[in-house]
């Protein structure tokens, strides 16, 4: 039986204070040389971000009845994937944006060449930390759960996803077959987004001890959540403000991006994060676990207004 003991706004803040404090802790200081880079890399982890990706493969930990407190290094990794992919794709030659979580993006303060080079660090950086021996894992189980994570962001997955987000472009401004740009639509949001979020959820299950079963639960349940948070994504771009987003708004349709909205409508769009939702929480009460937060986060993903 599935037993919480916290509301999911205060199981958020306590999972992030964890991983927050693995964060500043584990980070390279400030004052390691060069300190520019380093300066650049805490500025832009360190900031105001929601850490969904860890806390997504926390709960899914704690669902498979595993003490976190031993994974929780591997599990802010994902932390800083995600967010040199922000830095990255803030960059002048991709979406050249200013504004990210709430203050200026890593290359307006340190500048563009630094921009790129933070970027590397906090990816290579990750994959230090995933590569970290855990004691009482086999390597096996570890090696296994490392590979989901970099097949999730490699040229095929989120980089693919990117690639494909930046040449579809002004792609519905072209006409063409409406089922055609759906596809291509679901390839971008699955890969660019998607992927990482069910690595997330796998990585947390692999090394909390989940069976073979529950991990595939688990990628289900990633894929659903995954699509659901690129749409509300899309949603907000266009509903919400750069006050509340902490990033700047009607970005997407200023791009011609290909998004939900653009495509099928914001009903449409709302009736498909519905879905998925109600799918991600199929999924997490089939895991079940003494502690299971998932199917809370699913909800909290789909809600939320920033």
């Amino acid at each position: 039986m599935t037993v919480e003991t916290e509301t999911v706004e205060q199981y958020l803040a306590s999972r992030r204070k964890l991983v927050d404090a693995v964060l500043d802790r584990e980070l390279p200081p400030a004052s390691t040389p060069p300190q520019s880079v380093h300066e650049a890399m805490r500025y832009a982890v360190l900031g105001a971000g929601k850490r969904v990706r860890p806390i997504i493969a926390i709960a899914a930990a704690e669902a498979c009845g595993a003490e976190i407190e031993p994974l929780l290094q591997h599990f802010a990794a994902l932390e800083l994937i995600h967010t040199y992919s922000l830095v990255h794709d803030d960059l002048p030659a991709l979406d050249n944006d200013d504004l990210r979580r709430g203050r200026k993006t890593t290359h307006v303060v340190f500048g563009e060449a630094l921009g790129i080079l933070t970027g590397d660090a906090l990816l290579t950086e990750a994959f230090t930390w995933l590569a970290t021996p855990i004691d009482g894992i086999d390597p096996a189980r570890q090696l296994r759960a490392l590979r989901e994570v970099s097949v999730a962001v490699d040229s095929k997955g989120m980089i693919g996803g990117q690639v494909a987000d930046l040449e579809a472009e002004r792609a519905q401004e072209h006409g063409g077959d409406r089922a055609a740009l759906m596809r291509q639509l679901e390839f971008i949001h699955e890969n660019k987004t998607g992927k990482l979020l069910t690595a997330s959820a796998v990585l947390g299950g692999i090394l909390g001890g989940a069976s073979g079963e529950q991990v595939e639960t688990l990628r289900e349940y990633g894929r659903a959540t995954g699509l659901a948070f690129q749409i509300i994504d899309d949603l907000l771009d266009v509903e919400g403000s750069a006050a509340t987003l902490g990033k700047t708004a009607g970005k997407d349709a200023a791009q011609g991006k290909l998004t939900y909205p653009a495509l099928i409508g914001l009903e449409r769009a709302r009736a498909e994060a519905a879905r998925l939702l109600g799918v991600a929480v199929g999924k997490a009460d089939i895991i079940g676990g003494p502690v299971n937060y998932l199917g809370d986060l699913a909800r909290y993903i789909c809600e939320r207004r920033s």
